[in-house]
């Protein structure tokens, strides 16, 4: 697996795809026996603890924020207990780092706690290494790819590169996706400690790739707005509907790409997916 400095352009083409909710049928248990409960613990929040979880999930699973980065996340979340439910020591220092930092991630972090140590940004490393770890400790039948995405990987990269464009901890998708055989399909694997996904897709790019040449499959209007910025294509894994999602891409979708004439058709894959987006989370 090569990084992002040494990367090499080989195809023509290039598909950058998602991980969470995306190729990894990971998101829900995630949130639901990681990030939020981590959240109640190292914040001590058990007396609110149903109405905080509920508002975590809304927030980063049915939203459209839905895919934001942990640490994006957990700043909403702290804001909102602040003012609601308790004095959360020290969250100014923590909110100028998430506002402030070029990097998301825990080694940014425990760099800035080295020049800043408070409370607030001590508790947002212990949280975030404590979800880590209970990401690690998941059974692998609960880290697994949605249907259909092996075998759709497999076949791109006959045609396209294939690059991983994820917000989650690198470490945790790289063993996912060994763990499940399909590192063989992928050519580079960006995450958090790159920057956004928005980033990485800039670094993509100066390697060479026209951007009529490059699109973005995810599961998030975040993927869709980091697709935009770059003004490379999208195509949206509608929730809840994962493994036609990833068919109709090998079916119908990726030889448009190849061909160049999906541009005007990814408009309607666009309003597809917001129009079904809160309706197919919320169902």
């Amino acid at each position: 697996m090569q990084d992002i400095e040494n990367y090499q352009k080989r195809k023509q083409f290039l598909v950058c795809v998602d991980s969470d909710g995306c190729a990894m049928d990971t998101m829900d248990i995630k949130h639901k026996k990681c990030f939020g409960p981590c959240l109640i613990e190292v914040w001590n929040l058990q007396q609110w603890e149903e109405e905080i979880l509920d508002r975590w999930y809304e927030i980063n699973l049915y939203s459209e924020l839905r895919g934001i980065n942990r640490f994006k996340g957990l700043a909403i979340a702290l804001k909102e207990i602040n003012e609601k439910y308790i004095v959360i020591e020290a969250l100014e220092s923590f909110l100028n780092w998430v506002e402030e930092t070029k990097e998301l991630s825990n080694e940014s972090l425990m760099e800035q706690i080295s020049k800043n140590k408070t409370v607030c940004l001590e508790k947002a490393l212990q949280w975030s290494d404590s979800l880590n770890k209970k990401i690690k400790d998941l059974l692998p039948q609960e880290k697994i790819p949605f249907k259909n995405v092996k075998e759709v990987l497999k076949r791109v990269h006959q045609y396209a590169d294939i690059a991983i464009v994820s917000s989650a901890n690198y470490e945790a998708v790289r063993e996912e996706w060994s763990e499940n055989g399909l590192l063989d399909h992928i050519d580079l694997l960006l995450s958090q400690n790159i920057g956004s996904k928005s980033h990485c897709i800039h670094e993509l790019l100066g390697k060479g790739y026209d951007t009529n040449q490059v699109i973005m499959i995810g599961d998030a209007p975040g993927d869709e707005k980091a697709a935009e910025e770059n003004q490379v294509l999208f195509y949206p894994i509608l929730v809840k509907q994962e493994a036609e999602s990833w068919n109709e891409f090998s079916e119908h979708v990726f030889g448009k790409f190849l061909q160049q004439d999906f541009r005007e058709d990814s408009i309607y894959y666009k309003n597809k997916f917001y129009n079904n987006f809160i309706q197919k989370e919320r169902g």
